[in-house]
């Protein structure tokens, strides 16, 4: 497999490394282009500019700016880039993933998060300066330990959780926490409908009681709470970012009726979901207005 490949200007590819290959290489997709892998492959993904949609075994994920995501070995997903976004990428199959444990402790997970701007700057240097490299043999990849390392990085709060995880050794926690952050993306991932406790505990190879209990300790919030809170915090992104109508954005949401959706939208954000987007449009128009205003300033102090 090369180690930089690009999908763009609605160009779709299909990665598929061949075996005996250290299965890890650089991808990225820009302007309406999409990439889907098919092969046995961890991948992380980071939003540059714009957007991206991602669609896995997890479920459907959108990715904006500044924003990243990380997606098990058979999750296969398909990224594609809206017209003004580009999203990079790294894929390591498993013997890449054995490499990375021999020279670091840090390891990857699924999950996604939010990166500063000064990481996205490195994480894109780090990237291209990968891709530059050319890997001495098919089994080393030491050429992708600085990003990796980096991205690890980037995951370090959240990995911070490891130590609370059941089980005697390190690798045992870790490979808890593995399994609980995919069950968490799950529910991220498919926050337009209720999520069964059997499909978690099926996903994570755990009986649904010992699912339960560790996702408790681990997150102290239960799964179902979990998918309530995700369910509305979609829906309050639907109400900012959309002009679906409140009944639409509840059944988008997973809730069945807009009297148990007004409800639970106002128990959690503390107002009705049409004064909560009164309010978020007010916003962005104070914003706007004031960004108007600082520009005509700059313009008369220029001139």
């Amino acid at each position: 497999m090369e180690h930089s490949q690009w999908a763009d200007r609605g160009q779709l590819l299909q990665l598929d490394p061949p075996e005996g290959t250290s299965q890890a290489g650089c991808v990225g997709v820009s302007r309406l282009g999409s990439m889907q892998l098919s092969g046995n492959q961890f991948s992380i993904w980071v939003q540059l500019r714009g957007g991206s949609w991602v669609e896995a075994k997890e479920g459907r994920f959108r990715l904006r700016q500044g924003e990243w995501i990380a997606l098990e070995k058979d999750s296969k997903p398909t990224v594609q880039s809206d017209r003004y976004g580009t999203c990079i990428g790294l894929t390591l199959g498993p013997d890449a993933l054995k490499a990375m444990a021999r020279f670091s402790e840090a390891g990857l997970y699924a999950g996604r998060g939010r990166l500063s701007r000064r990481d996205a700057r490195i994480t894109l240097r780090l990237w291209r300066e990968a891709a530059a490299r050319v890997a001495p043999s098919t089994h080393d990849v030491t050429w992708l330990r600085p990003v990796l390392l980096h991205l690890a990085g980037i995951q370090q709060d959240m990995a911070s959780r490891i130590p609370r995880c059941p089980g005697r050794s390190r690798s045992r926690k870790r490979q808890v926490f593995g399994r609980l952050q995919r069950a968490r993306l799950y529910l991220e991932g498919n926050c337009d409908r209720v999520v069964r406790i059997s499909e978690l505990a099926e996903l994570t190879s755990f009986s649904s009681w010992y699912f339960s209990k560790t996702f408790h300790s681990l997150y102290e919030e239960s799964p179902q709470a979990a998918s309530a809170r995700m369910r509305l915090e979609h829906a309050a992104d639907l109400l900012t970012s959309t002009t679906m109508m409140i009944g639409e954005v509840a059944a988008a949401s997973g809730f069945d009726n807009c009297c148990s959706f007004a409800r639970a939208f106002r128990a959690r954000f503390g107002l009705s979901a049409t004064r909560y987007r009164s309010a978020a449009m007010s916003s962005r128009a104070d914003s706007a207005k004031s960004l108007g205003a600082g520009r005509k300033a700059m313009v008369r102090v220029g001139t």
